[in-house]
């Protein structure tokens, strides 16, 4: 059966869609702001977190896990969008797991029925359940490919890119994670660089290898940032991980 709608009521609709994707745009950018804030104030330059004044600041967190609970991102929404998003709530959520558990001295340590903390159940965005483990990588990974997202989201531990202490929004997004993966690359604490013929990198550059060779090897994708290049036929050799709690 067809429905002809009334021309009228056509006219009405047209001036709506416009006010109700501001609506939710205004919503959308309200509630980000709460969460940088968040960051701003209890995430030093360094990445180091100070979850011990987070802890009592956890009610604020709630309030932006609360709208991340509500809102379904849009596929109309610009890779960009949703890639900000979707960092983000992987990153609050992250948090959030560490304040339920706090004072834990290390993420590692965070176990659910056997589950570790990133195949954890209890990640909800847009009343759907996730695991930090699925946002990572069946979503930002698989659908939203970028090698920057490793710089973007944190594992709450020392090895780790540092926990940004602002928010992703789509129009940052792309010039923060350009900054935060050249920050990253020459921190000679996650790698060490200064034998051009020899480095020392993170691991993360060996488990997510096939991310960064997507056009050239590993030190291809370092020398896209490095101040000083590396030689191309450079050895690798891979530092320890520091799974100790990102706190200050």
């Amino acid at each position: 059966m067809y429905l002809r709608l009334n021309p009228q009521i056509k006219i009405i609709m047209k001036k709506l869609i416009p006010i109700i994707v501001l609506f939710l745009s205004v919503t959308i950018s309200a509630q980000t702001s709460i969460f940088n804030g968040l960051l701003n104030k209890h995430v030093d330059v360094n990445g180091n977190v100070n979850y011990k004044a987070l802890k009592k600041d956890e009610a604020t967190l709630n309030t932006y896990l609360t709208y991340l609970e509500k809102t379904t991102p849009n596929a109309s929404w610009s890779k960009n969008k949703q890639k900000a998003f979707w960092i983000n709530a992987y990153n609050a959520y992250t948090i959030k797991l560490i304040l339920n558990n706090y004072p834990v001295k290390s993420i590692m340590n965070i176990k659910k029925k056997g589950k570790s903390a990133w195949k954890i159940p209890f990640a909800v965005v847009g009343g759907k359940t996730y695991t930090l483990d699925h946002i990572e990588h069946n979503i930002l990974r698989e659908k939203l490919f970028d090698p920057r997202i490793h710089v973007g989201v944190n594992c709450a531990s020392g090895s780790c890119p540092k926990l940004h202490n602002k928010a992703f929004t789509e129009a940052n997004i792309d010039s923060e994670l350009e900054s935060l993966m050249k920050q990253f690359i020459n921190d000679s604490k996650r790698n060490n660089l200064k034998k051009k013929n020899a480095i020392q990198i993170s691991e993360i550059f060996n488990w997510f290898k096939g991310d960064f060779t997507k056009e050239g090897s590993v030190v291809d994708y370092i020398n896209k940032y490095a101040n000083e290049p590396v030689a191309t036929d450079a050895k690798i050799q891979h530092l320890p991980y520091n799974w100790n709690l990102n706190g200050k």
